[in-house]
């Protein structure tokens, strides 16, 4: 491991302990939430494409006091404790077109508290994020398409640079009840590795868990069960969009093509709940991002919650 990643790991553990440890003896471990994108199998209806979002994997641990249906309204009384690595890549992975994106390998280490105020829900979350070559991810993207006969992946000449940033998302949302459907609409900041503002709206229909606890992912915007209430089980369906207005991006760097200013997500999913499980699959339209990305993308994400 390059040096920066290994400072970058023992301050997010450092900032994160105390967080999870703070807290009276109810407060305990809850579950885990993993989130897995990639723009491969976002098929049938997907890309089948390995470019730009190509692929996200992401770890998500809560802490808290026994999960009873409803966010706490105090922050800090629900945590999350995640880790997610990211690969954004060019078009043509064996040879790249000079208006291309650069390839852009990131992981983060990050924590987030969840809670309810006067009818509002709130995410509030930090992120040390480590983007470039000193993660790493382009030998494990490397391997992995070695291992299924895939093109060599060497952007060593085609990377973004090196860099640690502090980064923090914060998102504020009102749900309504239409009775056999649940609208919530939402807007959300972003800064450090993408600055950025967003609003938009997901909606839940079908067997949905009203008391779970979902979470975004990043990417593509997808909700995903992060802790599942008392009613868990059966299909539900999950329908969202949003629009972003971006005003600069360290994954975008001037040295490649310039960033678009305005992003939208258009996304749909289904869900299986199960016992003390939660399964979904979805899939996301992500609009351009740069100038010169002659069209959008679809990715697909699959999730799977454990609560034990």
């Amino acid at each position: 491991m390059k040096p920066t990643f290994l400072r970058a790991l023992a301050v997010c553990a450092a900032v994160c302990a105390p967080a999870a440890h703070a807290q009276d003896s109810a407060y305990s471990y809850q579950g885990v939430s993993q989130i897995f994108s990639n723009d491969w199998y976002g098929m049938p209806v997907g890309d089948r494409f390995d470019r730009w979002r190509t692929g996200s994997y992401q770890v998500s641990a809560f802490w808290g006091e026994d999960w009873t249906g409803t966010l706490p309204n105090r922050p800090f009384d629900l945590v999350e404790l995640r880790v997610r690595a990211e690969i954004i890549a060019p078009d043509n992975l064996a040879a790249p077109a000079a208006d291309d994106r650069l390839y852009a390998p990131a992981l983060y280490f990050g924590a987030s508290t969840h809670f309810s105020r006067s009818r509002y829900d709130f995410t509030l979350g930090a992120d040390i994020a480590v983007v470039g070559d000193q993660t790493g991810l382009m030998g494990v993207h490397d391997s992995i398409h070695r291992a299924f006969g895939g093109t060599a992946v060497d952007f060593s000449d085609f990377i973004i640079e090196d860099g640690t940033y502090l980064a923090g998302t914060a998102e504020a949302a009102r749900r309504f009840d239409l009775g056999t459907a649940e609208l919530r609409p939402f807007v959300e900041a972003q800064a450090g590795v993408e600055t950025l503002v967003r609003a938009g709206a997901d909606l839940r229909f079908g067997r949905y868990d009203p008391e779970a606890m979902l979470i975004r992912d990043t990417v593509t915007g997808q909700r995903v069960v992060g802790l599942p209430g008392g009613t868990v089980g059966g299909w539900s369906f999950a329908a969202g969009a949003d629009v972003a207005y971006v005003h600069d991006s360290v994954l975008l760097p001037s040295e490649g093509p310039d960033a678009e200013d305005v992003r939208f997500r258009v996304r749909g999913a289904v869900h299986y709940g199960v016992g003390p499980a939660d399964l979904s699959y979805g899939v996301t339209y992500l609009s351009e991002e740069f100038v010169t990305q002659f069209e959008g993308q679809l990715v697909g994400t699959l999730s799977l919650m454990l609560r034990f």
